[in-house]
């Protein structure tokens, strides 16, 4: 089966001692019947050495057996954590814009159902492996015990799993289906969790969406479930009349027939009940395997980044200059945008939106304020200023280096960023990944006005449950304890009290700014225009750069600056 292959191909050699175990436990499994038949059945004196025997036997094969599913066991749950951490690895390593496409939701239920799903089929995989080999073991017991009786048998026993392999099949598709609906759940579980507040003031827009698309979600989930649970009982039990109809049909050839002996007979009844719980249990230990199966399947299905070892250490480079010189982080003086286009495809219901060419060039050290409408690309311009987005058309170059798509990673290092959707992580990091130092962290807390809000517990933060402006002060603290060349910030005052928001453009931008960072602010603060050194405006994915009257003009009343007819136009993400 699938997960058989990719986790014999991940642990080749513990797989094949494993399988080696488990034939030798279907065997000594075997040969304890084989032991009760000739030693116990058809002799008439039972030595006290005979059942020493026995009981040696039976202890070999409890540690055989034991060590067997211990051991599959134990592989399943490595391979497990080894997917789990290759799955998170190669998201991290995946493009933003890939990740955008996947949806929450995919991502989500891969992510939790997914590999739940791989854990519990290496959980019950002991079950099948040990009830195959014992039914195969069996089986061929069978055959040498009376070739008659075992060519009759099975034919009985063929046409029995035709129809078990048909209810298999059929359990197989509503497993699959149950997947789909799955990916639909978890987009519908998001969109409660991130729209609370909106459905608890619009109770009309909650029945919506939980007599909707939730509900036809759950239904989904529900039907298929109930139909994978119907045929799978019905697959069991169909595995376990088959073992007793097999039992009937030998008693009927043995002694109906004639076709064999008694004491053949009662061994060949005997061996068909011993193996009966086993082939049962390994009957019902395949839907996890096919739900196994189909969560794998799901999860490669991703497409994310292959899955490389370790992250990007190195200073980030920009690539080979005409000379071959490579320029690094801390020698770059200008970062340019040369006919730089990025567009967002159409999708169902969607046009789509492009931005560019996009033709500027940052100093080292430069404050830019960036301005525009609803629509029009101040997101997506912040995304490739970082490459966070690969430019489809154009080209970033730092002084004389064209910066190629493979460096984009490393080039990113250049840059700390506070964006609109932020997410506030609880540990502080230092430059490279170090720990921050602590004086920095002191002196950076006084100048955000959070000394006396925030308990630290070593480097983590203790407490994030704090007003939005206060998180966005925080977000920042861990972009300045970075120390990145370019600190990128998007609408961060927004949500600031009109009184911080004057310390941020009057205090805290100049001081970065004599440190040497280049800072790039999304912003419609008119009253603070003068603090930039430049002012860019953007306005239908198109930029430029304000100068004399039109900055001025800007500074007065931003809004009357940007063209209302960019608001009409939407971008996406």
């Amino acid at each position: 089966m699938r997960l058989i292959a990719r986790i014999f191909r991940s642990y080749r050699w513990p797989v094949a001692l494993v399988l080696i175990l488990s034939t030798l436990s279907g065997l000594l499994s075997v040969g304890v019947i084989a032991f009760v038949n000739q030693q116990m059945i058809q002799r008439t004196d039972l030595s006290d050495a005979t059942l020493w025997q026995f009981g040696g036997l039976l202890l070999l094969l409890l540690a055989v057996t034991s060590g067997t599913q211990l051991g599959l066991t134990a592989l399943g749950h490595r391979f497990v954590y080894a997917l789990r951490r290759e799955m998170v690895k190669r998201l991290l390593d995946t493009e933003l814009r890939e990740v955008e496409g996947l949806g929450q939701g995919a991502v989500f239920a891969s992510l939790s159902s997914d590999i739940r799903s791989v854990t519990l089929a290496f959980v019950h995989l002991p079950e099948l492996i040990y009830g195959s080999v014992l039914s195969a073991a069996s089986f061929a017991y069978l055959a040498w015990l009376s070739p008659s009786m075992f060519l009759a048998t099975s034919a009985w026993m063929a046409f029995t799993l035709g129809i078990g392999w048909l209810l298999l099949s059929r359990l197989r598709r509503h497993l699959a289906l149950l997947r789909e609906s799955e990916d639909g759940l978890y987009g519908q579980y998001h969109a409660v969790l991130d729209g609370f507040k909106e459905l608890a003031l619009n109770r009309d827009r909650a029945q919506h969406l939980y007599e909707g698309d939730f509900d036809t979600f759950a239904r989904g989930y529900r039907d298929h479930f109930i139909k994978a649970d119907r045929f799978h009982g019905i697959a069991s039990n169909w595995a376990n009349i088959m073992v007793l109809g097999t039992l009937g049909l030998a008693f009927y050839l043995a002694k109906g027939l004639g076709w064999s002996d008694a004491d053949t007979a009662a061994t060949y009844a005997l061996t068909l009940l011993f193996m009966r719980t086993p082939l049962v249990s390994a009957v019902a230990a395949i839907p996890a395997q096919m739900a196994g199966a189909v969560a794998l399947a799901k999860v490669e299905a991703l497409a994310l980044a292959p899955f490389k070892a370790g992250f990007i250490r190195e200073r980030p480079a920009t690539g080979a200059s005409p000379a071959g010189t490579v320029r690094l982080a801390g020698q770059w003086q200008t970062l340019s945008l040369q006919d730089v286009c990025f567009s967002y495809p159409p999708r169902q219901g969607d046009p789509g939106f492009a931005i560019g060419p996009l033709n500027i060039t940052l100093r080292r050290g430069e404050m830019v304020f960036v301005i525009g409408g609803n629509g029009s690309g101040k997101s997506s311009l912040a995304k490739l200023l970082a490459g966070l987005y690969a430019p489809t058309a154009g080209q970033i170059v730092i002084d004389d280096s064209i910066l190629a798509t493979d460096h984009l990673a490393a080039y990113r290092q250049l840059f700390s960023a506070v964006f609109t959707d932020f997410h506030l992580f609880a540990h502080l990091l230092g430059p490279g990944g170090g720990a921050a130092r602590q004086d920095r962290v002191n002196d950076w807390l006084e100048v955000l006005q959070m000394r006396d809000k925030v308990t630290l517990v070593g480097a983590r933060i203790g407490n994030l449950k704090m007003s939005q402006g206060q998180r966005k002060r925080l977000a920042l603290l861990a972009s300045l304890l970075e120390e990145r060349d370019i600190l990128l910030l998007d609408e961060w005052a927004a949500d600031q009290d009109p009184l911080y928001r004057r310390v941020f453009y009057l205090e805290l931008l100049p001081r970065l700014k004599r440190a040497g960072i280049t800072v790039i602010v999304v912003t419609h603060d008119d009253r603070y225009f003068a603090q930039a050194d430049r002012l860019l405006k953007l306005e239908r994915g198109r930029m430029i750069e304000l100068m004399g009257v039109s900055r001025q003009r800007a500074g007065k009343d931003a809004l009357a600056e940007i063209d209302g007819s960019c608001w009409s136009d939407r971008e996406p993400g």
